[in-house]
């Protein structure tokens, strides 16, 4: 293959092995929208994680899939849903850039694979184009997915898996908050569970997106790893069901001063403007969704596929498959350790203590993916700081 005309590409390739799967892979300088074919060595926990949870939906419904592919790259999403997975009747993997498609052609002949097609075509334009084909879709952009999201259901069939991934986390979270507005119809905010905030966000786009064409989302998993967030949903139709879905929009309403935040349901609610504990001023974030964003069931059984399967991430998949499936039933946002300590002006005691304590006082309690220091708990924000300085005391 000729790459002389493409400057950010050395003349030289890596070979790359994930899972079951080797493939060939330019060497470029820098990972960006820039580079000529896209190949992203951190998103492998992304696709091993994929892998597993497709797995379990195939299980699940128990027959062979269709799966796309729409933003292929090198191939290696594709390619390894269609030779790590059983089931799989066929990939489809789309790419705008020819030498993209180059890639992914000559990586699918190097695997030996008939069951995996590769088109040269704009994400949305295949999916429109096979419409009602996949069991199985996948959108993982560089930036937003909010462009593709409705071509996707469009391709979907009753009951199919929707993966997406975001990585324009500076929107979701809160950095850049037009962005945000613009492309997901949200407010963020920033705020120390920004990033659970985020999935919200995109959940509920996601929610509201595909209700028009009355259908609704279940959403199995999701997480927010590194740079990106991740929702796996299936998509079922009946316009009953899209607005019983619909009853999960709703806001975060959050005070700065004492770190109080409520959750209110509703597509247009009344929204207090004051916290009613310290008076201060609430900053609303929404609408976003207030429902489940981890289902127990579905993430315990991926973390029974895991050891199964081969995947080189094994140790960080079953480390953040077991953080969620323990934060699955835990209610909307979290509370950060450190955070609190800094408002109430003392350092920071155990956070295992303290969760002892809310446990034994009869709270839920549970540590969070989205963050280290962070917990889970449905105890008020003034009990946890009471909780915490009695931890204090007894340190």
């Amino acid at each position: 293959m000729d790459y002389e005309n493409n400057d950010n590409i050395r003349n030289e390739n890596i070979t790359i092995h994930e899972g079951k799967t080797t493939i060939n892979v330019p060497q470029f300088e820098k990972v960006s929208a820039k580079a000529p074919v896209f190949y992203n060595s951190v998103m492998e926990l992304n696709r091993d994680l994929s892998v597993v949870a497709v797995t379990v939906f195939r299980r699940e419904i128990d027959h062979d899939i269709n799966i796309c592919d729409a933003f292929g790259g090198t191939g290696i999403r594709g390619i390894r849903y269609a030779k790590e997975i059983e089931g799989v009747e066929s990939a489809y993997i789309s790419d705008l850039n020819p030498l993209a498609v180059q890639f992914a052609e000559d990586n699918i002949k190097a695997n030996d694979m008939d069951n995996v097609r590769v088109c040269k075509m704009d994400a949305n334009i295949m999916l429109r184009k096979w419409k009602g084909k996949f069991d199985v879709v996948d959108i993982d952009p560089f930036g937003t997915p909010s462009p593709f999201v409705e071509s996707a259901v469009a391709s979907i069939r009753a009951g199919g898996m929707l993966c997406v991934t975001a990585t324009d986390t500076s929107s979701l979270c809160g950095t850049y908050t037009s962005p945000c507005i613009r492309k997901y119809g949200a407010k963020p905010l920033k705020t120390e569970y920004c990033h659970e905030n985020g999935i919200r966000i995109l959940a509920g786009f996601i929610a509201r997106t595909i209700s028009k064409y009355k259908k609704y989302v279940d959403i199995k998993f999701s997480h927010s790893t590194e740079h990106y967030m991740r929702i796996y949903a299936t998509v079922g139709k009946g316009a009953k069901n899209s607005d019983e879905s619909l009853k999960n929009l709703g806001y975060i309403a959050h005070c700065d001063n004492c770190l109080n935040r409520i959750v209110i349901h509703g597509i247009a609610p009344k929204i207090p403007s004051e916290c009613p504990i310290c008076g201060g001023k609430f900053n609303i974030a929404g609408p976003l969704w207030c429902g489940p964003i981890v289902d127990q069931d579905f993430t315990g059984k991926m973390l029974e596929v895991v050891p199964q399967i081969k995947i080189n991430k094994e140790k960080e998949a079953l480390k953040l498959l077991n953080t969620c499936y323990g934060e699955a039933n835990a209610p909307v946002t979290y509370y950060e350790l450190h955070k609190i300590c800094k408002n109430l002006k003392v350092s920071a005691p155990p956070i295992l203590d303290v969760m002892k304590v809310l446990k034994d006082s009869g709270y839920f309690v549970s540590r969070t993916h989205f963050d280290p220091t962070g917990i889970k708990t449905d105890a008020p924000i003034e009990t946890i700081k009471k909780i915490v300085l009695k931890v204090k005391k007894m340190s």
